[in-house]
């Protein structure tokens, strides 16, 4: 049965999460997708601290953290910096906003909470004016890519086998308004 959406809510990252995000980006799960927990920590800092513009937030469910999810914009991504190793983001709208998130307990997994989450994230975006919004899972994360589908998420045709094999560029259906 999925998780009701009211249940679900997020709140910003604040200094004094560290310590919990520390323990969550150390966890098996998110290690084999994200990257070195020390470095990933380093960058949820920067937005914290406004050394970059991404905005970071806590899943909740039932006012519990169990989660990381960041919002990310495409605009400000599309620079020489970040295109050479990246030359897809040129082909996305810059008004697009990019979607990451985790479940930060591993027992927590598997039972629709990402689905929800990323419903839920995707419901607050759109209401904010935000019209093109993609998230760009392994595409050997077999179960984050079925969540995401679940969640309204779509291969892009138009950059499949075009973004370095790594990476599978996936866009909200806002005709998709129901998890699945």
């Amino acid at each position: 049965m999925p998780i009701d959406l009211v249940r679900i809510g997020f709140r910003p990252v604040a200094a004094a999460d560290y310590p919990l995000l520390s323990r969550w980006l150390e966890e098996p799960h998110i290690c084999a997708w994200w990257g070195d927990p020390e470095e990933e920590l380093g960058f949820i800092r920067d937005m914290v601290e406004g050394r970059d513009t991404t905005r970071p937030y806590l899943i909740l469910l039932d006012g519990a953290p169990v989660g990381y999810i960041q919002a990310w914009f495409i605009g400000h991504h599309q620079n020489e910096d970040w295109t050479k190793d990246t030359p897809w983001l040129r082909e996305l709208p810059s008004g697009t906003v990019g979607v990451d998130l985790s479940i930060g307990d591993a027992s927590k997994l598997s039972v629709g909470l990402g689905s929800a989450a990323l419903a839920a994230f995707v419901a607050r975006l759109r209401r904010e004016g935000h019209e093109t919004i993609v998230i760009d899972p392994d595409p050997a994360n077999t179960r984050a890519v079925r969540a995401y589908e679940k969640a309204g998420f779509r291969a892009m045709p138009a950059l499949m086998g075009r973004t370095g094999g790594g990476v599978l560029i996936m866009q909200h259906d806002p005709k998709a308004n129901e998890i699945s």
